[in-house]
C-alpha cells in the first residue's frame, strides 16, 4: 500500500474536521465544559512526560543554532503548562455564547429580527515556536463549538504532538469527536500550502508567527485570513506624568520578556519630562543590557548614564520589531507628535500612554489607531489571558471581523434569525 501523500493527508484532515464541526456546533455547553476541565487535569497530570517531549525539541533547536529568545519561546516549563491549564478552566467558567440571540426587534410587518451567534465552522491555525499555542487554539476551538486543524512549527513538533494527544483524550472523555482538534503530523511545508487553499473544508486561517510566514499566507490563501504582521508597540511618556510609575511601567513593557509581540519596541518621551525621565529609565536599561537606539535629543541626555549602550536611530528603527534587548528612543514635543509618530510607524498592535493628564489620556485613546490602546499600563498586558478571554488564538491588527486579542467571540459569526407568526410579504 502506498504511503499517504501530503495532499491526501490534508484532504483527509479537512474532511474529518468538516464532519467534526457539525457535531461541535450542536454540542451542549456541559460537554464543552467537561472537555476543557478534562484537558486542564490532563495537562497537570502530564507535566513530566510533556517536558521529556519538549526537551527533544529544545535540544534540536539549540543544535540548529536558534537564538536564546527563540529557544525560550519553545519551553514548556511547569509554569507555562499551569498557565495553559488555568486558561482551560477560565474558559470553562465563562458563559457559553453560542446560540445567544442579540438585538431582537419587532418590525412593522410583525416579524421579529435578531442575530444568533454561531461557530465559524473550521479554522486552520498555522503557528511558529510556542507549543502552548496548541492548547490555546484547541481550548478556544472547543469553547466556541468549532473544529480546527493546527499546524505548528517544525521546531516544536514533538511538544505539539504530545499536547494534541492530550486534547484528543479530553474530547473523547467528554463524548465529543477527537477529530474536532487535529494537529498536522508532518513538518512538510507543502501541508501549509494545502491548508490555506481548502475553502471546501476550512472557513478561516489564523497565522501566528513571523512576518515572512504571515505575508506568505496572506498572499497565497484562498480562505479568509485573520492576521497581524508585526508587534511594533509603543510606550509614550507624557508631560505631565508620575515619573516613578513611568519608569516602572516602561521597564516592565520592555524587559519583562523580550520575545512576545506585545513587548514595547519604541519609547517616546515628551520633551518636558525627558531630562528627568530618560536618565532614570536609561539606568534601568543599562543595568539590564538593553541597547537604546536614540534620536539626537535622547542620545544627548542618555550619554550621561554610566554603562548605557547607545546607537543612533535610523529611519528603519522607528518601524522595527526587535524581539530582543533593543529599544528605540525618541523625544517628541507633546501628545500630538506622539500620536502622529505612532500612527505613522506602528504596526497597529498595542500602544500605551503614561500620563496624569486626563485630557491627554482621552485624546490618546480616541486618536491612536491600534488594536489595543492603554493608559498607565504595560503593553505586556495585551493578550487574551490578561484580558479575561481565557486564552487567545492570536492578535488581529485587521479592522474587520476581529481586532485585538482573538478569543471565543472572534471565532464566531452572526446569522440573522427571523421569528414570525404566519406573516407574508405584501
Amino acid at each position: 500500500m502506498n504511503a499517504e501523500t501530503t495532499a491526501e493527508l490534508m484532504n483527509r484532515l479537512g474532511q474529518q474536521a468538516k464532519a467534526a464541526s457539525a457535531l461541535m456546533a450542536r454540542a451542549s455547553s456541559a460537554r464543552k465544559v467537561a472537555a476543557l476541565r478534562a484537558l486542564a487535569a490532563l495537562l497537570r497530570a502530564n507535566i513530566e512526560p510533556l517536558q521529556l517531549d519538549n526537551a527533544l525539541d529544545l535540544e534540536r533547536a539549540r543544535a540548529a543554532g536558534l537564538s536564546e529568545p527563540m529557544v525560550d519561546r519553545l519551553k514548556l516549563t511547569p509554569k507555562v503548562i499551569e498557565t495553559c491549564a488555568e486558561g482551560c478552566e477560565q474558559l470553562a467558567a465563562m458563559p457559553d455564547i453560542i446560540g445567544e440571540i442579540l438585538g431582537m426587534k419587532q418590525q412593522p410587518s410583525g416579524i421579529r429580527v435578531g442575530q444568533m451567534r454561531v461557530p465559524i465552522g473550521v479554522f486552520g491555525m498555522i503557528f511558529e515556536s510556542r507549543p502552548n499555542v496548541t492548547i490555546e487554539a484547541a481550548s478556544l476551538s472547543i469553547k466556541s463549538g468549532n473544529a480546527c486543524i493546527l499546524r505548528g512549527g517544525s521546531e516544536a513538533i514533538e511538544s505539539n504532538k504530545a499536547l494534541a494527544r492530550l486534547v484528543q483524550q479530553a474530547l473523547e472523555a467528554a463524548g465529543l469527536p477527537a477529530d474536532a482538534v487535529q494537529l498536522v503530523p508532518t513538518t512538510d511545508r507543502e501541508a501549509v500550502g494545502q491548508l490555506i487553499t481548502m475553502p471546501q473544508y476550512v472557513d478561516v486561517i489564523i497565522p501566528r508567527g513571523g512576518k515572512g510566514l504571515i505575508e506568505r499566507i496572506s498572499r497565497d490563501a484562498k480562505v479568509p485570513v485573520i492576521k497581524h504582521l508585526d508587534g511594533n508597540c509603543h510606550t509614550y511618556v507624557d508631560d505631565p506624568c508620575d515619573i516613578a510609575m513611568a519608569v516602572k511601567v516602561a521597564d516592565n513593557a520592555k524587559t519583562q520578556k523580550y520575545s512576545p509581540c506585545n513587548a514595547t519596541e519604541s519609547l517616546l518621551v515628551a520633551r518636558g519630562v525627558a531630562a528627568v525621565f530618560l536618565p532614570k529609565i536609561g539606568a534601568v536599561y543599562a543595568q539590564k543590557g538593553v541597547e537604546m537606539r536614540c534620536c539626537p535629543q535622547s542620545k544627548a541626555i542618555l550619554s550621561q548614564v554610566p554603562g548605557a549602550q547607545l546607537k543612533d536611530a535610523t529611519e528603519q528603527d522607528w518601524s522595527e520589531e526587535y524581539l530582543a534587548a533593543i529599544i528605540s528612543v525618541k523625544v517628541v514635543a507633546d501628545v500630538d507628535e506622539a500620536i502622529a509618530h505612532i500612527n505613522r510607524y506602528s504596526s497597529g498592535h498595542t500602544e500605551a500612554i503614561l500620563t496624569t493628564d486626563h485630557r491627554h489620556a482621552q485624546q490618546f485613546l480616541r486618536e491612536v489607531d491600534s488594536s489595543s490602546v492603554m493608559v498607565n499600563a504595560s503593553t505586556r498586558f495585551a493578550d487574551g489571558f490578561e484580558y479575561g478571554l481565557g486564552a487567545e488564538i492570536g492578535i488581529s491588527t485587521d479592522k474587520f471581523h476581529a481586532r485585538g486579542p482573538v478569543g471565543v467571540e472572534g471565532l464566531t459569526s452572526l446569522k440573522y434569525v427571523v421569528l414570525g407568526e404566519g406573516e407574508v410579504r405584501g
